[in-house]
């Protein structure tokens, strides 16, 4: 069940992590140096029977403890514990809804990206995947940092011990395939922050996405067409 082979959503490829984890429904590369994901890799599946939200907020104990994040790391912190694999994409089960909620799949969000601009890319993903001629939508998302801009983090009181690092953005990489076969992707980069702008205004160069990321994606697609499509930016769907 586990292998990289067997698994749908590694089809086009999946990026390197410290540690890769096969969850049932979405998979995910964690970073021990930033204790939050490097990125999670899902394929849509929105259908909901009726169900609530699980809101079951836990730590994920595959992780060392040296490099788990725990509830008490954002409580008090002033960001929301943001959803990487969003909850609303997997809603057909409550085990498929209750794994989003691992801490593992959280990043230290400010509420009012959260609650906004990111919360609107989400169901935008939704929507296209709605669309009747789109067979399946994949998506990659994770945080991205600037070194050359502080870093701060949240979860420790002590300056000596070791904290979540805040991203300053994040990125969001969508790729369908039609029912026609064929593929189409967009990509975006969103600062950690309120904003006011419309989502086309965040959309980037997937290549851009790897550099600030740090990480290959979709590396297993081939063809003159889709890396055409990689190294420019479609318009939103």
């Amino acid at each position: 069940m586990n292998s990289p082979n067997l698994r749908r959503e590694v089809r086009y490829g999946m990026p390197a992590a410290d540690q890769v984890m096969f969850n049932r429904y979405y998979v995910l590369g964690y970073s021990y140096y930033f204790r939050q994901a490097k990125w999670a890799l899902e394929i849509v599946d929105p259908d909901n029977l009726g169900l609530d939200r699980s809101d079951n907020f836990r730590p994920d104990y595959r992780i060392p403890d040296m490099f788990r994040a725990d509830l008490v790391d954002y409580a008090g912190s002033g960001y929301d514990r943001g959803h990487l694999v969003a909850s609303a994409n997997q809603r057909e089960t409550e085990l498929q809804n209750s794994e989003t909620f691992l801490l593992s799949n959280m990043s230290p969000q400010r509420p009012r990206f959260n609650r906004n601009t990111w919360r609107e890319l989400e169901a935008e993903v939704r929507n296209l995947d709605a669309k009747s001629r789109i067979l399946e939508t994949y998506v990659i998302c994770g945080p991205i940092f600037y070194f050359d801009q502080p870093v701060e983090g949240i979860g420790a009181d002590d300056p000596n011990e070791v904290t979540i690092p805040i991203p300053h953005a994040y990125f969001k990489s969508i790729l369908t395939e039609n029912n026609k076969g064929a593929l189409h992707m967009w990509s975006f980069v969103l600062p950690n922050e309120e904003s006011d702008q419309s989502l086309d205004t965040f959309l980037v160069p997937t290549t851009l996405v790897e550099k600030l990321a740090g990480i290959k994606l979709w590396e297993q697609l081939v063809g003159k067409k889709i890396d055409k499509e990689k190294s420019r930016v479609r318009r939103m769907w």
